[in-house]
């Protein structure tokens, strides 16, 4: 169980602006992206700046409108995809409001964890805000669940997340990790996971326009029977940690930080997205702490 303690009390923007570039796992195309400091309350917002109208979608989970191998946002006009790994590092280094202006459709995948992010953002340092964050407590037990697996949020007095993966392959197989991830230490324990994929599976995803950028430098590979990787695994259970990176990430579209148990169970973005999307569809399922 990775349980988050409630040290930090106050909003957090960057110090500087940051650049990025990158290619997108999925399109294979170059982008740009920038990191700009914003005001309290702004929250989390992307600005696509190669449309010149309609072009900002808020990071909230009302606004995802895919989740087929990544987590996707939109408005009526526009849309930014693979946003699972910025955002995990957001929420894992506290930082409330932010401008993310980028040149593309999709968030660049830099070497398939959250970890490049976050090194870049402690690099120029995090900005104290002068009001506190806003921190969603989960009143109620809610579940979620598909043909292939399930989620849950618990009433709890801090941000846990549990999680169990079953793949059937020699390599992954069962995995499940239970860490407590205090005092900044999502940075050594969840940050440099990396995204994983299946060799046998590469042909069809590229010949339906996914994973179109994706490589031995990008993502974990996995074989019949071994890792492609020259260099191996981060950790022995990297594909389970990168499952929990994920869920960071997906759970932060709630717009707050949540006070609450999360499990997962051979899970994904999709049940991600539907378990806040029934957080919030009652307001008896939630209160907020300021």
């Amino acid at each position: 169980m990775i349980s988050v303690n409630k040290t930090n009390i106050h909003q957090n923007t960057i110090k500087e602006t940051i650049e990025i570039k990158g290619i997108g796992l999925h399109t294979g195309c170059a982008v740009n992206i920038r990191l700009e400091k914003a005001s309290i309350d702004n929250g989390i917002k992307f600005i696509r700046i190669d449309k010149n109208k309609h072009n900002v979608i808020k990071a909230i989970w009302s606004n995802v409108t895919a989740t087929n191998l990544s987590t996707t946002i939109s408005n009526s006009h526009t849309s930014v995809s693979t946003i699972e790994h910025l955002m995990s590092a957001l929420s894992g280094l506290h930082i409330d409001n932010l401008n993310i202006y980028i040149d593309g459709p999709e968030v660049p995948i830099m070497d398939g964890s959250s970890e490049p992010f976050v090194k870049l953002i402690e690099g120029i340092g995090i900005e104290i805000q002068n009001k506190k964050r806003k921190i969603l407590k989960v009143k109620k037990e809610l579940t979620v669940s598909n043909n292939n697996g399930y989620v849950k949020l618990i009433p709890n007095n801090q941000f846990s997340i549990d999680f169990e993966i079953d793949f059937p392959s020699s390599v992954i197989s069962k995995q499940s990790c239970q860490l407590q991830l205090i005092n900044g230490n999502y940075k050594t324990d969840i940050a440099s996971a990396r995204t994983f994929g299946f060799e046998k599976d590469v042909e069809y995803l590229r010949s339906n326009g996914f994973a179109l950028g994706g490589s031995l430098e990008n993502a974990v590979v996995v074989g019949d029977d071994k890792i492609l990787n020259k260099d191996g695994l981060r950790f022995k259970d990297e594909f389970v940690r990168h499952k929990i990176l994920d869920s960071i990430g997906d759970l932060y579209l709630a717009g707050s930080p949540i006070e609450g148990y999360f499990y997962g169970n051979k899970s994904g973005h999709n049940l991600n997205n539907q378990l806040l999307r029934k957080l919030f569809s009652d307001h008896s399922n939630f209160d907020y702490i300021y």
